[in-house]
């Protein structure tokens, strides 16, 4: 089997950032994904369940209701190896393209209070499971040491 293109990047060399992971066609659009880092893979510890699906649910709910970028959003989740989260656009967008969207989504995240989007048993299949301190916490923490100083080294994979 070929290996499939996440898997070529060196994790050792990879630090926080915004990277474009693929670019996809269908039919004649292209489907964009970002590769959005929050921790330094086998270097930091990964983050935590209750803290990602809090991230999940008021990221998509800040991306789904963004002015700009709403039609535009495919999907927002979380990676399975629990270092940051994958942002799909359709569209063919370089990672400095979403900058200003991520920072954004990043600070409306730090600052929120209130209840969390979707954190019932109906809307939810596991509302127990969140955590709203540490998913501001994490937003904070990734807004300060990366995002708001981003440069060319976190906006590209390494070779």
């Amino acid at each position: 089997m070929e290996k499939i293109a996440s898997f070529t990047i060196d994790h050792m060399k990879l630090l926080p950032g915004i990277y474009v992971s693929r670019k996809d066609s269908i039919n004649d659009m292209v489907i964009t994904t970002f590769d959005i880092r929050m921790t330094r893979p086998n270097f930091e510890p990964v983050m935590n369940t209750a803290e990602i699906h809090t991230i999940e649910h008021l990221g998509a709910t800040y991306l789904r209701n963004h002015s700009e970028w709403s039609d535009k959003v495919v999907y927002f989740g979380p990676m399975g190896c629990r270092t940051g989260f994958y942002l799909i656009l359709a569209g063919d967008y370089s990672s400095k393209d979403v900058v200003e969207l991520v920072t954004s989504m990043y600070k409306f995240m730090s600052d929120y209070e209130g209840d969390i989007p979707g954190a019932a048993p109906e809307e939810c299949g596991n509302y127990l499971d969140l955590n709203l301190g540490m998913a501001k916490y994490l937003s904070k923490k990734y807004l300060d040491e990366v995002l708001n100083n981003i440069n060319e080294d976190r906006l590209v994979y390494p070779e």
